[in-house]
């Protein structure tokens, strides 16, 4: 007889376990509240400009290739990455800017124009940068941790040593950089994991491994293909979806999920049950607090969240001079995440990032740039509510940059963390789940299954390995390899 798999979420996570799961016997449905698959990944509209609300810098291809290769199929059939050699400018208030790019020798002349002596030491960090991420990638990011016990292991144990839990990115980039424009650059990579480089650990540094020797990469036609063709591939192999509908409860006897309950009541019943979504909201909304008592309500509330983020999709009538992906940092970005961190508000000077994927891809917004913006904001508070944010702040910003976007604008959207909050059941609105800002919270992630119950798991953000598009996809695939080997073999 079939076993049967409930997917609650279609976002990468999601997708990518149901793909494996259906691919090794099981029969698998995803049942998602939106109208869409991809979670956050997903295409937006206005007017003629389409943007990815969502993931826009997009390393580790091969981790979304391989979910497709161990079916037989083949990627170029569902979505085409295109590398982006000079891919992100950084840019400051003083006039000056250098751009990231993966090839060593263009990298080493944007270093040495800002600060020789960086440049001189961009080949050790290059090389530091990559033992990090093989680190990494050999002891952690392919691993699955369900209790404790699958922490005691003396390999496991080395590789985390050896990684510098704890030293901060922002220590670890001043052994190589001394300019404090260069290291701002480097230590903006502490965001894509949702935390701040003065207290999350050097170990992230093997960000700097994936876009600057692995590459930076745009998917063809919109990132949010990257969701669409893991959604074609579920189908074709058999998925169900499920979609507009939410999953408002867990029936749980004798430790054992027997079925999801939708909102409109519709019973889903199951063998296996996998959670991908926000873990921090939605096993506690889920799952009766007597039927989880490893992992109460307080323990839930307590988490120390990501951040979140203020977004400004904006079409306009003109081309701008800018790169694909760029930044145009504050003046004093230790105190902007102080801002974020400490005091729970946006900063009064904030670094914004603007994504115009219309410069790889004129299609994608043919009368003039489709404006990707996008501004760090403080995880909503659990008493003041949404935090107030306008767009003329980011205006006003951009414009001592000389870049004035006010008069070109043709329409526009904003979306608060209080709607990302809502939209994603993102726990307090943040992007990434769990920040790293504490050291036990970067290798001790709530577990990629439930202490509690025997046929609960969970992938995403929030779990093992962490946050950004390649984590998540592969978070998937770990925890459909457990399922197969706990529940079908």
């Amino acid at each position: 007889m079939t076993k049967t798999a409930v997917v609650i979420g279609a976002g990468l996570g999601g997708l990518s376990a149901a793909i494996s799961l259906q691919h090794r016997g099981f029969q698998v449905t995803i049942i998602e509240k939106n109208s869409h698959s991809g979670g956050k990944l997903h295409d937006v509209q206005l007017g003629s400009a389409g943007f990815d609300f969502g993931p826009n810098t997009i390393t580790m291809p091969h981790v979304f290739n391989n979910v497709l290769k161990q079916t037989g199929r083949k990627p170029e059939d569902y979505f085409e990455f295109v590398p982006l050699p000079r891919h992100t400018t950084n840019s400051f208030e003083d006039g000056s800017s250098f751009t990231f790019s993966s090839v060593k020798e263009d990298m080493k002349e944007e270093l040495h124009a800002l600060d020789p002596a960086s440049a001189d030491k961009y080949e050790a960090y290059r090389k530091e940068v990559e033992k990090l991420f093989r680190l990494a990638d050999r002891h952690f990011l392919k691993r699955t941790f369900r209790s404790w016990k699958d922490f005691i292991s003396l390999p496991l144990a080395k590789g985390l040593l050896s990684s510098r839990p704890l030293e901060t990115m922002d220590s670890f980039h001043r052994r190589f950089f001394k300019d404090e424009r260069i290291i701002s650059a480097f230590n903006r990579y502490a965001t894509y994991i949702g935390s701040s480089p003065f207290n999350s650990p050097a170990t992230f540094g093997l960000i700097g491994h994936l876009e600057l020797n692995d590459g930076v990469y745009y998917t063809k036609g919109g990132n949010y293909r990257i969701a669409e063709g893991l959604k074609k591939a579920a189908e074709e192999s058999g998925v169900k979806f499920i979609y507009g509908e939410e999953v408002v409860s867990l029936t749980v006897q004798n430790g054992t999920i027997s079925e999801a309950v939708t909102n409109r009541e519709k019973t889903v019943p199951g063998d296996v049950f996998l959670l991908n979504g926000d873990l921090l909201s939605q096993y506690p909304r889920l799952v009766a607090s007597e039927h989880r008592p490893s992992f109460t309500d307080k323990k839930a509330v307590s988490a120390d969240p990501s951040v979140s983020a203020y977004v400004l999709m904006a079409a306009s009538n003109k081309r701008h001079a800018l790169n694909h992906h760029q930044v145009f940092f504050s003046r004093d970005p230790k105190k902007e995440f102080e801002d974020i961190f400490n005091k729970g508000e946006y900063s009064s000077d904030p670094t914004v990032y603007i994504c115009t994927s219309s410069k790889t891809e004129p299609s994608r917004s043919p009368d003039g740039d489709n404006l990707f913006i996008l501004v760090n904001a403080p995880p909503l508070s659990t008493e003041a509510g949404a935090h107030p944010f306008s767009k003329e702040t980011v205006f006003e910003k951009l414009r001592r940059f000389g870049l004035d976007l006010s008069t070109s604008i043709t329409d526009s959207m904003e979306v608060s963390p209080a709607v990302i909050e809502k939209r994603f059941n993102a726990y307090r609105g943040a992007l990434y789940g769990l920040s790293s800002n504490k050291k036990k919270n970067t290798f001790l992630r709530p577990f990629n299954k439930a202490s509690d119950l025997n046929n609960l798991y969970f992938a995403g953000g929030s779990t093992h390995p962490g946050g950004g598009s390649p984590m998540v996809t592969l978070s998937g695939q770990n925890v459909a390899e457990l399922i197969v080997k706990h529940h079908l073999n």
